[in-house]
């Protein structure tokens, strides 16, 4: 579709800036949101921690994203938390701190040498609809006890939070079908402002008085970088989560590469994937999650005519400069627990809309057979993600990692459905 600026095209500085500011206030929710769930559920209630944390994330996405714009796929992409590896970082919670992001740094070797060695190309063929599809529903599923702990953490308010979340939740999606071009894309800034101050009005608590010093003070609580442990358990379950990681990223630079008419695709494909392997291994050594792009760019890319990927370079500085705006983090830390369940609740939704989409565009599913290689998986993840912890504590160490990880075992068993017990070789292979 003809576009205002082209890929590689300049802007004017002016309209460079306000480019940049539309791509960073759609980037903003995603990090927040990933983030302060990671950072409170490592720290529990030390503010300095997760302000630490904040600060790391913040500074590796805008670090990633220039990289990305300089070396890598060069591709107008929002970069965000990955949540494939937010699930695995939850499911492997019993272990040390240490050890799962040693795996994250595993991970994204093992993405740098898949594409050093030219092995994409290898992946892609076990990578079918009905695969791809089940790994997009896993995410909201395995989600859930997250999800639902944000939300009922204190169950004083049980009924109050049922119904903020529900009303919320349904004003949001209204709010998305309603608004247009660029006010869609900042739906859900709209949706973390307005529901924080909504929630601290009517709720008991009253507005939250922010803390002094918390940035300064993070640093003396939190090392910058963490110490290298190995768990051969939570390696393995990562490893699943990077190859679901890659698949994400290849489906996304696919998507807006061929939207934009991008020349020498499988090359910039190649760097992206691969900046995002080095990416990780920084993220997992600064003791942070790691990264992926978005496939949310093309709505936006529509509506506003600019395909350049030079406006993401004053937004990646930007993302930088909220890493040393300790006031922001403050402000961040204040945002109610429920109301971050919530945003994270509407996010998965959109994960869950974009897999059944892809799931009826695709035909996945024309008989019994097809249905159960989507369902069995989803199920599995069901009842390994809710399990309870008496149960999961009898298993074995070594394989704990894996065995109560909903999202790897979901993966594991649509692999065995798909692969051995219903192969199909005329399967079609779409990427995510």
């Amino acid at each position: 579709m003809p576009m205002k600026y082209d890929v590689d095209e300049k802007l004017k500085p002016g309209a460079m800036l306000l480019y940049g500011l539309q791509w960073w206030v759609v980037t903003i929710p995603a990090v927040i949101t990933m983030g302060l769930v990671l950072g409170k559920t490592h720290f529990g209630g030390d503010a300095a921690a997760q302000a630490f944390y904040m600060q790391k994330l913040f500074f590796i996405m805008g670090a990633t994203l220039l990289m990305q714009m300089l070396a890598g796929h060069r591709l107008p992409l929002v970069i965000g938390p990955a949540s494939v590896l937010l699930i695995g970082i939850l499911a492997s919670l019993s272990a040390s701190v240490a050890s799962i992001y040693t795996a994250i740094i595993i991970g994204g070797i093992l993405l740098t040498l898949i594409t050093v060695f030219g092995l994409l190309k290898y992946f892609e063929r076990v990578f079918t609809s009905r695969v791809i599809i089940v790994i997009m529903l896993l995410i909201p599923i395995t989600l859930g006890p997250t999800i639902v702990n944000l939300i009922f953490k204190d169950t004083s308010s049980a009924v109050f939070d049922l119904l903020f979340v529900l009303i919320t939740s349904i004003a949001l999606l209204l709010l998305n079908h309603l608004l247009k071009g660029m006010w869609k894309s900042i739906t859900l800034v709209i949706g973390i402002l307005v529901a924080s101050l909504a929630y601290n009005i009517m709720s008991t608590e009253g507005l939250p008085v922010m803390q002094d010093g918390v940035g300064l003070a993070g640093k003396a609580q939190s090392s910058l970088f963490i110490a290298l442990e190995f768990d051969a358990g939570v390696i393995l379950a990562f490893v699943f989560c990077t190859i679901a990681l890659m698949i994400n990223e290849l489906g996304s630079i696919q998507a807006v590469g061929q939207m934009v008419n991008a020349k020498d695709l499988q090359k910039r494909q190649d760097r992206g994937v691969a900046v995002m392997g080095v990416s990780n291994i920084f993220a997992g050594f600064l003791g942070v999650v790691g990264s992926i792009d978005y496939s949310s760019s093309p709505g936006i890319i529509a509506s506003s005519g600019c395909a350049s990927r030079f406006p993401f370079i004053p937004t990646a500085i930007l993302l930088i400069i909220c890493a040393f705006t300790y006031p922001l983090i403050e402000l961040l830390l204040s945002i109610p627990n429920v109301v971050m369940g919530t945003i994270l609740l509407y996010v998965m939704i959109s994960q869950f809309s974009a897999g059944l989409g892809m799931c009826v565009r695709n035909k996945a599913v024309a008989d019994f057979n097809d249905g159960a290689i989507i369902g069995l998986p989803l199920m599995v993840a069901i009842l390994i993600s809710f399990m309870p912890k008496e149960a999961s504590a009898q298993i074995p160490s070594l394989v704990r990692p894996i065995l109560c990880n909903g999202f790897v075992m979901g993966v594991i068993t649509v692999f065995l459905m798909e692969h051995i017990v219903y192969p199909k070789r005329n399967g079609a292979k779409e990427k995510l």
